[in-house]
């Protein structure tokens, strides 16, 4: 028996009345579609409705996310950090992303996404530490419900709605927004996420930042569907497409999908349109694979740029708002720098306690063997010291 001849198809119309037949989907199609446009506010008349203290804080955010960007990436030239993934351009996505939860709530991101957790409260350079190859995540995930920055591709994914399908059984008011770029939609793990979350309602938002490529492959060579957001039909969720440099636009999509969640409705994919305007990280070359013109484009659409444009049509950019919040910039800047460029002091002996919950035989011995190394060459350093201190006056 083919699909087409299973009870309640028109080629058997003969049939007694049953079920629904496995095939037939569980949910209406229709309103999980996303738009067929990203959608917008700023420049709208939908704009003239947002109250003028959000708009005021996202653009204090977008500014100080701006400086941020620019002084971790100096921060790389210097030597000081090894890496720096840098999301100039996607400021926008960084800040509604962690604006929209709520204290209790829980923040996965990607690589790139050391912005959101500094927008959502992390001390700047706790958010670098990793990436400075210092100690672990550099800061306790527990205390601002931030994950550790991941670095494998979509792999924070599962964790996101492991926490919230636990979160949800417990009863917890918690909401996970699982952040992931549009080559980590690529992986399995992407896959994995949204099947258990919507199979499971799962109170969890996807944010996917589609700025354009994964490293060098642009998306076009990474998958045929209409947009990334149309993939969560396939799962059984809603789907909203919306431009990923409109922040007041971000903000209202990203509020209705947290919302949704925290209610009982299960998961949303979101799909933010916006552009990587710098590198990969300082280790990419991203002339080789698209043109300057296609760069300048993009600058012209920028976020901070959208948001002025609005501030100032409703006479809420004076001049004394911008140089105070560039003046608060600058001061994060240079705090940054500031102790970002004093060497920090290392245990060698903290590579052990927090591979897991409670030691394992292994690890154990590992550490007593450093333990070891280490008080040797502590006792041959202090040996080789001595008569050089015998000779001195």
């Amino acid at each position: 028996m083919t699909v087409l001849e299973q009870p309640g198809s028109s080629r058997n119309k003969g049939a007694l009345p049953g079920p629904a037949p496995a095939w037939r989907p569980r949910v209406d199609p229709a309103p999980l579609l996303p738009d067929a446009e990203p959608h917008r506010v700023l420049g709208t008349d939908a704009a003239r409705k947002l109250d003028p203290a959000l708009l005021t804080r996202l653009y204090e955010q977008l500014v100080r996310g701006r400086r941020y960007n620019t002084q971790a990436t100096a921060l790389t030239r210097q030597g000081r950090l090894a890496v720096y993934p840098s999301s100039t351009g996607q400021e926008a996505c960084e800040v509604a992303a962690a604006l929209v939860l709520e204290e209790q709530d829980w923040l996965f991101p990607s690589y790139r996404d050391t912005l959101a957790a500094v927008a959502r409260g992390l001390d700047p350079v706790q958010a670098l530490t990793l990436l400075r190859g210092d100690w672990h995540t550099g800061y306790d995930p527990r205390e601002r419900r931030i994950a550790p920055l991941c670095t494998p591709l979509a792999t924070q994914l599962p964790h996101a709605v492991g926490l919230a399908h636990a979160a949800r059984l417990k009863g917890d008011d918690v909401v996970a927004m699982a952040m992931v770029g549009d080559g980590g939609t690529s992986e399995g793990d992407f896959h994995e996420a949204l099947n258990f979350a919507a199979v499971w309602q799962a109170p969890v938002v996807f944010l996917v930042q589609n700025n354009g490529f994964a490293i060098s492959v642009p998306l076009a060579k990474q998958t045929a569907a209409p947009s990334l957001a149309h993939k969560a039909v396939g799962y059984g969720m809603p789907g909203r497409l919306v431009d990923g440099n409109d922040a007041a636009a971000l903000h209202e999509v990203l509020t209705e999908a947290v919302e949704r969640a925290r209610n009982g409705g299960g998961p949303t994919l979101v799909e933010a349109v916006t552009y990587r305007i710098e590198a990969h990280t300082n280790a990419d070359d991203a002339t080789r694979y698209r043109a300057a013109s296609e760069v300048e484009a993009w600058r012209a659409h920028d976020p901070i740029a959208l948001l002025e444009r609005e501030l100032a049509s409703r006479d809420l950019l004076s001049d004394d708002f911008v140089a105070a919040t560039r003046d608060g910039a600058e001061a994060m800047a240079a705090d940054l720098r500031e102790r970002m460029n004093q060497d920090p002091t290392l245990d060698p002996m903290d590579l052990f306690p927090h591979v897991y919950a409670e030691q394992s035989g292994q690890l154990r011995e590992q550490a007593a063997q450093l333990r070891a190394e280490l008080a040797a060459e502590a006792a041959g350093t202090e040996a080789g010291n001595e008569p050089a201190q015998e000779a001195r006056p």
